[in-house]
Parts: structure tokens; C-alpha cells; sequence
């Protein structure tokens, strides 16, 4: 195995440079993981941007959360996990000992761990990660599917937090990959009816594929007026943009009784304005939604399933040593997913 290996590393504020860097040995329950795929995230542009994500950041580093690839080497410790596998990994490690690990909210956990934000991640052609992050899948699954992993883990807490009941309406507010993996998650809660709202006319089309039961151009078309037309109640509204617009749209939008989950991730200095009678009104529940405590193995079921479709959702796959350009380039975040091909 080579010493070295290439690795996008962030260095300051618009500045990511593919460079060689040391591989790390795995140590006793460590995993040392060949990258195959590594997904860019909301998260990374937040980095790349200088502002803060889910975590700090102290470059110089190598960001990068949602990967797949191929057990290279295991530590002497390491039980469950062989040379060979084909694995994702949850980039989230816990202490297990502060106040909140110990009372079953390991999430907040104050000592987090994130690979690709505080520690080094997986836009590199190998990374070195904890046993119990590690999950392997099969063969039904590509190397790109199994790279959606994380992001439909956290789509999955927030379906969670929603409460989503048989026979619910669901307005998706944006219909970029986060919004597209929601809708079918809606659906598999059992929805009946599920809108989204985007105004990219080839995200509506893909959305439509996916199973929306309607779609609406939210530029060119009065939103309210349609929901009014179209269904009872709004029970849940799900905002997946991080647009302070969007967010306020989400609370006007949602119907008596209903949850609003706010999932977009906006700048860290963003505001909105509520209106609390509007809240007491309709008696909403308002809501917001953190990583992904404990749905990274039910997500690799789900795809393995193949009752989610996350193919049609990677928009392009561009090579570790053209990175810089997805994230100069706003017209690839505009068009969906963009996986970086490393191995």
C-alpha cells in the first residue's frame, strides 16, 4: 500500500487544493477504507465558504462525509469488519460519556466526532475510521447508492421528527436531492398525497418520476392558492432549501395542526420572521433536524431495498482531481447531486 495518497485539502476560505498527504495507518479497532465515491454535501460548500456547518473546522483539512469503498486494512482490534468488504460509514462518533450519550442523546454529544469537518474525511483516495462507524452493505448496492447512505440517514431522523401518519398530506419545499430523497420517504411513511415545490423545471420532471402526486413552480405559480385547491390540510411541510423565504413560506404554507421542519441548512447568521399569533392559530410544530442518531443502518436497508431511488438523483460524476470546479461552479449544484469519483 502507498505511503502517500492525493487529497482535496481546505485550507481557508475558497481555498481547496488536491494534494499528497500522508495515509494514515488504522490502529487497534481503526478501519483503513480505499475511497470509491465521496458525495459533496450543503456542508462542504459551507466550508469551502468560510462559514460555520454542523461542526467547527480547523484546516488545514480534508472534508468529505458521504462515501463508499473497500476495506483496505484493519487494526488488531477490529472484529466484524474484514479486508474486502464493501462498506459506507457513519461519519459521527460519539464519546458514549458525556451528559447527553448517556441519556440517549448521543447526537449532541458534547466531544463529537465529525469525519470531514473535525477530523480528516473522504475526498482523499483513502481514510482511516473507528470499527463502529463502519457499516458493511452488498452487492445489490453500487458504490454511488451506497455513498447516499448518509444523506438519507438524516433525512431519515427528520422523517422521524415529522411523524408522518397514514393517509397525511406532505408539501416538499425544494427539489434538489435532499427534497427528492423526502418525497419518497413521505410516501414510504405512508403519505397519500405529497407536493413538492421547486422552480427548475428538470427537478419537477425528476420529482414527478419519483412519485410527487404534484408539482409546483412556485416562480410562476401562486403556491397557497394551489394547496387550497388541492388537498383538505397540510399535515406536514418539510422546507429542504435553507432559504430564509422558503422558511417563512413553509410556516405559511402549512395547514392546521400541521409539523414544519425546517431542514435546510441556512448561513449561520440567518434570520426569520415569525408571527406568533399565526403559529398559535394553526398550532404548529416547529421544528428543525440534527445529523443522524441512529438510522444510518436502517438507510443502507432502505436502499439495499431498492424502494428509494437515489441513481436518478447523481447528476454528475466528476474525478478527485477536478473537485475545485464543483465548487467554483454553481451550475453543478444547481443541476442535483455531484459525486467525486476517487478510486
Amino acid at each position: 500500500m502507498a505511503e502517500f495518497m492525493k487529497a482535496a485539502v481546505y485550507h481557508q476560505k475558497h481555498d481547496l487544493k488536491v494534494e499528497e498527504v500522508p495515509v494514515r495507518e488504522p490502529k487497534g479497532n481503526e478501519v483503513l477504507i480505499r475511497i470509491k465515491y465521496c458525495g459533496v454535501c450543503g456542508t462542504d460548500l459551507h466550508i469551502y465558504n468560510g462559514d460555520d456547518g454542523s461542526a467547527p473546522v480547523t484546516p488545514p483539512l480534508i472534508p468529505g462525509h458521504e462515501f463508499s469503498g473497500v476495506v483496505e486494512k484493519v487494526g488488531s482490534e477490529v472484529k466484524t469488519i474484514k479486508v474486502g468488504d464493501r462498506v459506507s460509514a457513519d461519519p459521527n462518533d460519539m464519546c458514549g460519556e458525556c451528559y447527553f450519550c448517556r441519556n440517549g442523546r448521543e447526537h449532541f454529544c458534547r466531544n463529537h466526532i465529525g469525519i470531514g469537518t473535525t477530523l480528516d474525511g473522504a475526498f482523499a483516495e483513502y481514510m482511516t475510521i473507528r470499527e463502529k462507524q463502519v457499516y458493511p452493505f452488498s452487492d445489490r448496492l453500487s458504490f454511488e447508492e451506497a455513498a447516499m447512505a448518509e444523506p438519507v440517514s438524516c433525512c431519515l431522523h427528520a422523517i422521524d421528527l415529522c411523524g408522518i401518519e397514514v393517509g397525511d398530506t406532505v408539501l416538499v419545499i425544494g427539489g434538489g436531492p435532499i427534497g427528492l430523497i423526502m418525497l419518497q420517504l413521505a410516501r414510504q411513511a405512508g403519505a397519500a398525497q405529497v407536493i413538492l415545490s421547486e422552480p427548475v423545471a428538470e427537478k419537477r420532471e425528476l420529482a414527478k418520476r419519483l412519485g410527487a402526486d404534484l408539482v409546483v413552480d412556485p416562480v410562476n405559480e401562486n403556491l397557497e392558492e394551489i394547496l387550497k385547491g388541492c388537498c383538505e390540510n397540510v399535515d406536514q411541510v418539510i422546507e429542504c432549501v435553507g432559504n430564509p423565504k422558503t422558511e417563512v413560506q413553509a410556516i405559511e404554507c402549512a395547514g392546521r395542526g400541521a409539523v414544519v421542519m425546517l431542514f435546510g441548512l441556512t448561513d449561520p447568521g440567518a434570520e426569520i420572521n415569525i408571527k406568533p399569533y399565526q403559529l398559535f392559530k394553526k398550532e404548529l410544530k416547529l421544528t428543525a433536524s440534527f445529523i443522524n442518531p441512529y438510522t444510518f443502518e436502517r438507510a443502507l436497508k432502505l436502499l439495499e431495498s431498492g424502494r428509494i431511488d437515489v441513481r436518478s438523483i447523481i447528476t454528475d460524476i466528476v474525478s478527485l482531481d477536478e473537485i475545485g470546479k464543483v465548487f467554483s461552479d454553481s451550475a453543478y449544484r444547481r443541476r442535483g447531486k455531484v459525486m467525486i469519483r476517487i478510486g
